[in-house]
């Protein structure tokens, strides 16, 4: 993708063959300068490039965006992040150590069988991602992305409150790769600001302690 800034042609993209940690070495000093239908997803990957661990920030909604507009993009990128998370989990949520969905002492049902039954903690956390990453790209529930009706709400509300059980998850049993997972990505805190911002979920379902980045 290419753009005018000025009178200065930029090429934002990542070309054949560069490293990693070059990737996306562009920035959007606003919304305004992305020509796409996905500006919105755009500049909040660049938000979160740049100000990471700023929540403030990263929920702001920008100039032009609809507030509902942009929690559905917090709620797609959250999923992405959210893949790379339960990698990384793996490791440690084995189906031996982990054969139901606990969060504190709480045991919880996979709705991803047809019907709810007992699932192995990352059989969970799986099918849960998968059913919000289904739900966020079906036209029935949201048909435009830069429109979201009030009425959809529910939807956000649903998949929060299932994805909120794997974050809690991770803090109550496998607390190293929580604290590590938090200090590299601060995705819980995003997660849950989101989720008091706009209640998505009762505060009496929030039950990791308060973190420095969530007050």
């Amino acid at each position: 993708m290419s753009s005018i800034v000025g009178n200065t042609h930029v090429l934002r993209a990542n070309l054949p063959g560069t490293r990693e940690e070059d990737c996306y070495s562009w920035n959007y000093e606003s919304i305004d300068e992305i020509k796409t239908e996905l500006a919105a997803q755009e500049y909040l990957q660049s938000l979160i490039r740049r100000h990471r661990f700023d929540i403030d920030t990263l929920v702001e909604v920008p100039p032009g965006v609809e507030s509902l507009a942009w929690l559905y993009e917090h709620m797609r990128q959250i999923c992405v992040e959210l893949g790379y998370y339960l990698s990384t989990l793996h490791g440690e949520c084995t189906e031996l150590g982990c054969s139901v969905m606990r969060a504190s002492e709480t045991t919880y049902y996979c709705a991803g069988h047809g019907r709810p039954r007992p699932c192995s903690a990352m059989g969970y956390s799986v099918h849960t991602l998968d059913y919000a990453v289904r739900q966020l790209g079906s036209a029935a529930s949201f048909p435009d992305r830069r429109h979201v009706l009030d009425s959809e709400i529910k939807h956000f509300q649903s998949m929060a409150r299932r994805l909120y059980r794997v974050f809690a998850h991770a803090y109550f049993h496998h607390r190293e790769v929580f604290e590590r997972q938090e200090a590299t990505t601060g995705l819980y805190a995003r997660f849950v600001r989101l989720a008091r911002k706009y209640e998505l979920t009762p505060e009496s379902l929030i039950i990791v302690p308060e973190l420095p980045t969530t007050i």
